[in-house]
């Protein structure tokens, strides 16, 4: 057999041999962050559910998931270890000030379109101004030039729905 035919071959061992080195690799740091826990720490499962970790055993996380409630689960099912900052944003929403000499951003856009004149004098001046009719016009409203003469014969305008084909 030539090299080109095991050439395929080589690429496809070495793919696989890549790709179990990764997972092993993610599989050894997960469970080196599971065996750093320590009670209080905030955990979330795989589950999803969020809560603080009371006890650890060998095989086994007791966790405290609320007054009164402790559950016991299996070291597998913890989902990630979570710092204590990240943990009280999520679970009790409390937001951690790293910025708090930063610029204030307004909630809304009020503050942004604020004029120097008084709002009595912005409502004046809109009273000023007719208000812009962007409705269809009728036949009434059509200036007295365009009105069909008493000698022109009118036609009936048409309608939606009608064609102009025969």
């Amino acid at each position: 057999m030539s090299l080109v035919t095991l050439l395929p071959f080589i690429v496809l061992i070495g793919a696989m041999f890549l790709m179990t080195r990764s997972a092993k690799k993610k599989q050894q740091q997960a469970a080196s962050m599971r065996n750093d826990m320590q009670p209080g720490s905030g955990v979330r499962t795989i589950g999803g559910m969020y809560a603080t970790v009371k006890e650890v055993n060998e095989d086994s996380v007791l966790l405290d998931a609320g007054p009164g409630v402790d559950l016991l689960f299996a070291k597998n099912s913890i989902g990630a270890v979570l710092t204590d900052d990240e943990y009280n944003r999520i679970v009790h929403g409390i937001e951690h000030d790293l910025e708090a000499d930063g610029p204030v951003v307004p909630d809304d856009a009020s503050s942004l379109t604020e004029t120097d004149e008084p709002a009595a004098d912005a409502s004046s001046d809109a009273s000023d101004d007719k208000p812009i009719d962007l409705g269809k016009k009728d036949a009434a409203d059509e200036p007295a030039d365009a009105k069909a003469t008493e000698g022109d014969v009118a036609e009936p305008k048409k309608t939606d729905g009608e064609s102009g084909a025969k």
